[in-house]
Order: structure tokens, then sequence, then C-alpha cells
């Protein structure tokens, strides 16, 4: 008799057990639960491009400020010296007629040429 009874109670507890497991996971596949799971995926990777750019970023500075400091560029500048300007490399003069362009030396009749 107790072995019927402990089976019993145990097969319930099984069914109980495997009826709420199941309606948990059917919970987490309705399409609202699978919008907010994608939404918090989305915002947690976000944030982990953030930090990774702040990271990017913080790195770049502290390696900016070595590299000038290893060439001088933040050393004292003496105000007996002159100041001598720095200027960019600059690009030739445009050509007078820059608005023209070039043709093909023919006219041709064919329709599937680009014009």
């Amino acid at each position: 008799m107790f072995r019927r009874t402990f089976w019993f109670t145990a097969g319930a507890a099984a069914g109980v057990w495997a009826t709420t497991k199941v309606n948990r996971k059917l919970k987490q596949l309705t399409p609202q639960s699978l919008a907010a799971q994608a939404a918090d995926k989305a915002i947690e990777t976000g944030h982990r491009l953030k930090d990774f750019a702040l990271d990017v970023r913080e790195g770049m500075i502290r390696r900016e400020t070595e590299l000038g400091g290893a060439l001088g560029l933040e050393a004292p500048v003496d105000p007996d010296l002159p100041v001598q300007p720095h200027f960019a490399v600059e690009a030739a003069e445009p050509r007078a007629n820059a608005t023209t362009y070039r043709t093909l030396p023919y006219n041709s009749n064919n329709r599937n040429e680009d014009h």
C-alpha cells in the first residue's frame, strides 16, 4: 500500500513540475516576451558598444599624450623665439574651365550607351 501511495505521489509531483516547466517556457516564447528579450539584448549591446567606444577614446587620449611627450610637442615654448607658422599643403590652382566635361570624340547613335 505504501509503495503505491509513494509512486502515485512521486508521479503527481513530477507531473506538476513538468507542467510548471512547460508553462514557463511557453510564456517565454510568446511574441511579447520575445520582443522584450530582444529589446533588453539590444540595450545591453548598446551599453557594451558605448563602453567600448569610451575605452578606445580614453586609450587614444593616453597614447596621444605619450606621443606628444615623446616628440616634445607639449614642451614649454620659449617666449623669445619667433612663432613660425605651419602651413598645410595646399592644392594646385583649379583650371579656368573646371566646369567643362570630357566628351566622346565621335557622335554615336547607340541608344544603349550612357549619356
